[in-house]
């Protein structure tokens, strides 16, 4: 890093995003030579953090911060995107940035990185302690109107991208939780651990952000949808109509038709109030089943046990954890992971009730056996909320979203993104619920919106952690007939190639982010250059 270095006054290079600063002073800062194609070098200027990127002969300073969670570029972060060109990757959560530009090209962050001046002189890199003015999107859309219905990630992106754009209409959104759109992922990583109301998850964009590009923000519930009028009717009788609808629902928890389901101590995780509930009734020593074994109630579970809660997971479908989604190697090692933390599985039995008069007191398996709690967590899968829909727009049934086209169009005017969308992949229905590929759809639906050409959607991406352990996956969920494993699978530092033939078709690491964030750009060219696919 460099904390001081020679001043060089110079008038600075127009190279970049917008107008720099005139006159600007420029900071003798490293030699061309020390930086590498392709590979980040990190500088501090001035107090500012700066990243120094070389892509061919050009050499660019961008910031060094993901401006979402603080992420520092470093290292092979830098590569190039078929549809953006040469982009750098948030290592954390994959948003994607341009090296020229600094603009955001695919979510998960809301904000641009700052771009600063630079000139190469006498073998030097010269940069700019200030950053360079960003004009801003030429205005459009003036008279139109947006309606978003639906207040989460999906949501806060297609905002984000209408307005960074230059979207000029009128955007309304209806939410039925009475929040800003928030990171609802950190919810089963333990928001709830901070007890009660005390933790707050992270709004997406901020409340200064509404306020600024005036969106209009309203709590109710939508019961129903006039494709032709492209009107909603809430419940309390009020009537809204657009020019555009975008659907952002996302989906609610199913509940199996146990007998004492309804019973009180049974509870789902899905919103901020589940969580400040579960923070309120369990707070130590208690029993806990939680039914199901998906990433959800496997870092609930990871969350329960730091507040010294009993926790036993019944699942039937596998013996191991998401063996059916990341395969038996992956699902061993999380099954150990949660037994060597004190979190018991049954997997032999289901559950067939659920035992109490007013308050849940235990559960009885099929085999009999009746298990002493105090709290049933339910985590068995998410229905999308499409009840409000006209009997017109059918689901196949195949998948329960709302069918949409590759411009995330469901009927002239009408758009859905996020969890409660489905579209066609090779023929197939495809339906991702996930938090970064619902910003993607959210954002590719304003594009649309906006009348921009679409662009193809980035490979899904998600990620877990559980007892301080970090795993990520990339792929879409197709069937694979067999992994191969580099690395220390039991160390949790390892990449997995999941084949289906000869093809890869996902990626699950742990201890890998640098690597999956290049993969998350690139994922064919990725593998073709760096995932051995042989076993030799």
């Amino acid at each position: 890093m460099v904390e001081k270095a020679p001043q060089v006054v110079q008038e600075a290079g127009t190279r970049g995003a917008g107008s720099p600063v005139p006159d600007q002073t420029l900071y003798d800062v490293a030699a061309i030579e020390d930086v590498r194609e392709g590979d980040i070098l990190p500088i501090t200027l001035q107090e500012q953090s700066i990243a120094l990127v070389r892509m061919g002969d050009d050499i660019h300073a961008i910031g060094r911060r993901c401006p979402h969670k603080g992420a520092t570029f470093r290292g092979d972060l830098a590569c190039r995107s078929s549809v953006h060109g040469d982009v750098v990757v948030c290592p954390w959560h994959k948003a994607v940035f341009g090296v020229r530009d600094g603009k955001l090209k695919e979510p998960i962050a809301f904000s641009h990185l700052p771009v600063y001046p630079v000139r190469q002189v006498e073998g030097r890199v010269l940069v700019g302690a200030h950053p360079m003015s960003r004009k801003p999107a030429e205005q459009s859309g003036e008279e139109e109107r947006v309606l978003i219905v639906g207040a989460g990630a999906a949501a806060a992106s297609a905002i984000y991208t209408l307005r960074e754009e230059g979207f000029a209409g009128r955007i309304t959104l209806i939410g039925d939780e009475g929040f800003l759109p928030y990171e609802r992922p950190a919810l089963s990583k333990g928001v709830f651990l901070g007890g009660g109301e005390k933790v707050q998850p992270s709004p997406l964009l901020s409340e200064a952000f509404y306020a600024r590009h005036e969106i209009a923000r309203m709590r109710g519930k939508v019961v129903a949808l006039d494709c032709e009028k492209k009107e909603v009717l809430l419940e309390e009788g009020k009537r809204y109509s657009a020019d555009h609808i975008l659907i952002t629902t996302g989906g609610r928890p199913i509940l199996p038709p146990l007998p004492g389901i309804e019973l009180e101590g049974v509870m789902s995780l899905h919103t901020v109030r589940d969580a400040w509930k579960i923070a309120e009734e369990i707070t130590g020593d208690q029993a806990v089943i939680l039914i199901g074994c998906g990433l959800t109630t496997l870092e609930t579970a990871s969350a329960l046990r730091q507040k010294g809660a009993g926790v036993t997971i019944i699942a039937t479908e596998r013996p191991f954890p998401m063996e059916g989604q990341w395969g038996r190697e992956v699902g061993q090692i999380l099954r150990r992971l949660h037994e060597d933390n004190g979190v018991a599985f049954v997997t032999d039995t289901a559950v067939v009730g659920i035992h109490g008069t007013e308050r849940v007191t235990g559960v009885e398996l099929g085999d009999g056996m009746v298990l002493n709690c105090t709290h049933v967590l339910v985590s068995v899968g998410n229905k999308p909320s499409r009840d409000f829909l006209p009997s017109h727009i059918e689901d196949e049934g195949v998948v329960g979203g709302i069918i949409v086209d590759d411009t995330m169009q469901v009927r002239p005017g009408i758009y859905a993104a996020g969890d409660v969308a489905a579209f066609r992949r090779n023929g197939a229905l495809c339906r991702i619920e996930h938090w970064r590929p619902a910003q993607c759809e959210g954002r590719a639906a304003a594009r649309s919106i906006l009348g921009l050409p679409p662009q193809p959607m980035p490979v899904p991406w998600y990620w877990t952690q559980q007892f301080g352990k970090k795993l990520e996956y990339l792929g879409w969920g197709e069937s694979f007939d067999h992994v191969l494993i580099e690395g220390d699978l039991g160390g949790f530092d390892f990449m997995a190639a999941y084949m289906k033939g000869q093809k890869v078709v996902a990626l699950v690491s742990s201890g890998r982010s640098a690597a999956m964030a290049r993969a998350a750009v690139d994922f064919e060219g990725f593998v073709a250059r760096e995932v051995r696919t042989r076993i030799v």
